[in-house]
């Protein structure tokens, strides 16, 4: 009796353990973002057109970072029910275990900004470089200030990611072909809830939630990383920013992410305040004074060159648009 007695505490004491391993301040967090998603497509009508737009396109964003937080391993232990709330696609063209693949690459911090080995880079070989023509690079060139990161990003990301997932399909990749499948009957049904049964437009669906949703994303990720010649110091901090911040998941600390990836978001900021020194110190303290700071000095002028200071010999190893940086807005 008395083991039997000792045997069912263990389960309780376990199962209380398991309970209290659920994050439900994202859990949270995810309910507030599909249930505004559902409420603002389905009242659209009734709301002024710039409310939709704003919320609608922050809707979005938020949704990215969510996707972002749960591919590291939030809100729960078991990964198979995270990648069940970050797999709705909400913003249509970027199927969910495409970003989970390339993100995950991309935190090999050793790697970070090589338009080779880092799946999120936005330079280019110089050999991609001279292949891209005129007018490819004047874009590039003109993707790489804010202003057009946030105008012309958008297309540029996903225009980019589309091309390259094209030809991955092409060539015959099954599992690649799969995802696709399984990511257009869910945008299908997703266009039937906006177009048929809500009855908003698809363009506004596009330009007001995916395309300001992507240039919300592009703000985030614009100034995160650049190349240094120690990767410690290839990751930006964006201070001051509670409302961006709040959007970001706080991924606007960004080297404090980088360093310990498995935090969840909301304990990201009492901890870079406890450890701010530090950080600041280890990224050679590239830190901005908030957004407007990094609007102050980048609105009109390039971050940096788009080309990688590694990879600057003509005929050295090839390297087209980076499908990463589409996925997570780089």
């Amino acid at each position: 009796m008395t083991d039997t007695t000792s045997s069912n505490r263990a389960t309780v004491e376990r199962s209380k353990q398991h309970i209290s391993r659920i994050e439900w301040q994202t859990v949270l967090l995810a309910a507030i973002i599909y249930s505004g998603f559902f409420a603002i497509t389905w009242f659209w009508k009734s709301l002024p057109l710039g409310v939709v737009v704003i919320v609608g396109g922050w809707l979005v964003a938020w949704h990215g970072s969510l996707q972002h937080e749960v591919i590291h391993g939030h809100p729960t232990r078991n990964q198979m029910i995270n990648d069940a709330i970050g797999w709705p696609p909400l913003s249509l063209w970027l199927p969910y275990p495409i970003y989970k693949e390339g993100h995950l690459v991309h935190h090999r911090d050793e790697h970070l900004t090589d338009p080779i080995e880092d799946p999120e880079s936005c330079y280019f070989t110089q050999v991609a470089w001279d292949r891209m023509g005129s007018v490819g690079k004047v874009i590039s060139s003109w993707n790489m200030t804010l202003l057009g990161r946030l105008l012309i990003g958008p297309l540029v990301m996903i225009a980019s990611f589309l091309t390259q997932e094209a030809v991955i399909v092409a060539n015959g990749n099954r599992s690649r072909v799969a995802i696709w499948v399984q990511h257009g009957l869910a945008v299908l049904a997703l266009l039937v809830w906006i177009v048929a049964v809500c009855k908003m437009p698809f363009w506004l669906y596009a330009l007001g939630f995916v395309y300001v949703g992507a240039a919300l994303t592009r703000l985030r990720s614009y100034a995160e990383h650049r190349y240094a010649d120690h990767h410690d110091e290839r990751t930006a901090i964006v201070e001051n920013s509670p409302l961006l911040g709040l959007l970001f998941l706080y991924n606007n600390l960004h080297v404090l992410h980088h360093k310990r990836p498995g935090i969840p978001w909301y304990r990201i900021p009492r901890l870079y305040r406890r450890d701010r020194n530090l950080l600041v110190s280890l990224n050679g303290g590239l830190v901005y004074d908030g957004y407007l700071d990094v609007a102050r000095r980048y609105l009109l002028t390039a971050h940096d060159d788009p080309r990688h200071p590694r990879h600057t010999i003509s005929g050295s190893q090839d390297h087209g648009l980076n499908a990463g940086a589409a996925v997570t807005g780089q």
